[in-house]
């Protein structure tokens, strides 16, 4: 019975059929332009700031120091705003980030306000 009532979310929107009138269907229009375009999706273990004349002394082996904890969540950035925190994974002899906590829509949106 769940699956039934959950069917609707799993069809692709453009598949979905347009209310009479169209007016309804207004939204999945919107949504379907967007939806293509790229983003640049980044995953940041941490910062360090550094002068030039540091930048300059590093070698092939050279350990930069970052401002993070090991063990700590990493940042999941997409355009350079922060929307996920994660940790490291390792699937099929590739890293990747496992999701533990997401930004909400509302919280994203103040903190580009205060940007």
């Amino acid at each position: 019975m769940a699956n039934e009532q959950n069917a609707e979310w799993a069809e692709p929107l453009d598949a979905q059929q347009p209310a009479e009138g169209g007016s309804a269907n207004a939204p999945v229009a919107d949504i379907n332009r967007v939806l293509d375009i790229p983003v640049q999706l980044s995953v940041e273990l941490g910062r360090k700031k550094v002068p030039i004349k540091y930048l300059l002394q590093l070698a092939q082996g050279s350990v930069i120091e970052l401002d993070a904890l090991a063990g700590e969540p990493m940042d999941v950035l997409v355009n350079g705003y922060l929307i996920a925190q994660g940790e490291v994974v390792v699937v099929n002899d590739k890293f990747g980030i496992r999701l533990t906590d997401v930004v909400t829509p509302s919280e994203r949106l103040k903190r580009l306000n205060r940007a």
